[in-house]
């Protein structure tokens, strides 16, 4: 978690952002929760060179997304599935990542599945439901993995990174879609329960947190409904790597990953930072 925004936290530090803009003409990103309806076929990607855009200091590798050390079979990230990384969206399963490849080959369905940068800003505003998270503040692909930050562009003036979120490609072809594993965390981390482990509600998450007056609220989301499985609100928190910690219940659990959302503001927005974790319920 990455934001540096200029209202009441500590260690503020600027950052710039880059628009997004819609990618392809067939098939828009999702605006409401859920997976991607049948997969796309997979037409060329562009074959992603590393290329960065900064906005204020590099990512760190999250305490909640383990990085990338066992190399995948072409090297880069290891492949989903592995028990390293988790598929927390859009795509449940490699069958359902593999159909899409074939429907977008036929048929050019949802392009918006070969850019890094648009399933990022889908995640947070179409998944988790944070709308006014509505522009790419950061980029840096490498290979088969990927860190895009997503931030606020209102009010007028307001800079930083809300987070940055870990995508890696969901299979080994030139056009494998891009998967959400999780977040880089710095000054908000979401470290308990841990990355990929089994849970059971009720959950007791937990992390730590720079910042003034911060009011965290927990959700726990499954690709597969639109509506989180689960809330808790609100835990205040501050200080400077304070911990913190918030017990959350949840029922209809029926995806084999969940989404652990946790998220702080109101300063300026309801949102302003937010980190995630994968977990899994059996």
């Amino acid at each position: 978690m990455n934001i540096r925004l200029h209202f009441r936290l500590f260690a503020a530090t600027a950052g710039t952002g880059l628009v997004l803009t819609a990618c392809g003409s067939s098939g828009s990103p999702p605006s409401a929760s859920g997976s991607p309806s049948a997969a796309p076929g997979t037409s060329s990607p562009s074959r992603s060179a590393t290329v960065s855009v900064p906005s204020g200091p590099s990512a760190i590798t999250p305490p909640g997304t383990p990085a990338p050390t066992t190399p995948g079979p072409g090297g880069g990230a290891p492949p989903l599935g592995s028990g390293r990384f988790q598929p927390m969206w859009p795509f449940t399963t490699l069958a359902e990542a593999r159909a899409w490849e074939r429907d977008f080959h036929s048929a050019g369905h949802q392009p918006w599945h070969l850019d890094p940068d648009q399933t990022a800003l889908s995640f947070t505003q179409g998944y988790l439901g944070f709308q006014d998270i509505d522009r790419v503040t950061a980029h840096t692909v490498r290979g088969p993995d990927a860190r895009i930050g997503v931030g606020l562009s209102r009010p007028a003036g307001v800079t930083g990174t809300a987070a940055v979120i870990h995508l890696v490609r969901y299979g080994t072809g030139p056009d494998a879609p891009w998967e959400v594993v999780g977040t880089d965390d710095t000054t908000f981390s979401l470290t308990n329960p841990g990355y990929g482990l089994i849970v059971r509600s009720p959950l007791l998450t937990g992390g730590r947190i720079t910042g003034v007056d911060e009011r965290i609220r927990i959700q726990v989301r499954q690709p597969s409904s639109a509506a989180p499985l689960g809330t808790s609100c609100c835990t205040a928190a501050g200080g400077n790597g304070r911990h913190w910690k918030e017990s959350v219940s949840f029922s209809g659990a029926d995806d084999p990953v969940l989404t652990v959302v946790a998220s702080t503001g109101g300063h300026i927005a309801e949102v302003e930072r937010f980190t995630v974790t994968a977990v899994r319920t059996g």
